[in-house]
């Protein structure tokens, strides 16, 4: 199936942490959106890869996402090599996204910009006609490169080339990220209390992806925004398109 936006996380949770919003939005315009997870986020110290599993396909659900699919490398072990680009140079192919959103290019989690790296360089070789891949029927693919790549922004506040207006989405953003119950802090009783405590499983992180969302959003004019950086300049053929 043609999408129009594929987006790419390392781990099950980054889309909805960093750029679902965008995807909301965009859905409701429109657009069509799927999703691909690099790896099942089994080295997370809470809830496991099975539990994971259920609560992306949950995540995607709520979203509207067309598909969800998932590669399953191994969590802080893949590298930026053949066995690891092929994966996703053949879906890419297989679903012929005009836009590609991957994760930051630099962060705290190694992971991300191992992976940031990785998505691009995939978007890149997706387009040469002398790397062969085959689809799920065995037929092979004809090359096909995205129109653009954009990286989201993660837990590092870098500095945005854009900044999308996602405030009627916020709340239901949040409700996607929620849908992650082994992750992230839930209002009264629930299975995963026992578990240890996390950097993101914390009352206090979903304040501070909230007040993110407002200090990327302000200085656009939004209440709420989430900002990307661009690998290469931005062009506009229209002043007014401009917000």
């Amino acid at each position: 199936m043609k999408i129009d936006i594929l987006a790419i996380g390392v781990h099950p949770d980054d889309i909805e942490l960093s750029c679902s919003g965008t995807l909301l939005r965009h859905i409701a315009m429109g657009h069509t959106v799927g999703l691909l997870d690099l790896t099942r986020g089994e080295l997370g110290t809470r809830g496991t890869a099975e539990i994971r599993d259920q609560e992306a396909a949950e995540a995607a659900r709520l979203m509207g996402a067309s598909f969800r699919k998932n590669l399953g490398f191994a969590d802080g072990f893949f590298r930026n090599d053949g066995e690891h680009v092929l994966p996703i140079i053949q879906a890419i192919r297989e679903c012929q996204p005009d836009i590609v959103l991957a994760n930051a290019i630099n962060d705290r989690h190694a992971d991300h910009g191992r992976a940031a790296k990785l998505t691009a360089d995939a978007c890149f070789y997706a387009g040469l006609a002398k790397i062969e891949t085959f689809g799920p029927d065995g037929a092979p693919q004809p090359r096909w490169r995205p129109k653009a790549l954009y990286h989201y922004i993660q837990d590092y506040n870098l500095e945005p080339d854009f900044v999308v207006d996602i405030t009627p989405f916020m709340e239901k953003k949040l409700g996607l990220v929620l849908a992650f119950r082994s992750q992230f802090h839930q209002d009264g009783e629930h299975e995963f209390k026992g578990e240890l405590q996390t950097p993101i499983s914390g009352q206090e992180f979903l304040e501070f992806l909230r007040a993110k969302a407002r200090t990327y959003g302000r200085p656009a004019g939004f209440e709420f925004g989430e900002g990307f950086t661009a690998p290469r300049t931005l062009g506009v053929t229209d002043l007014f398109s401009l917000a």
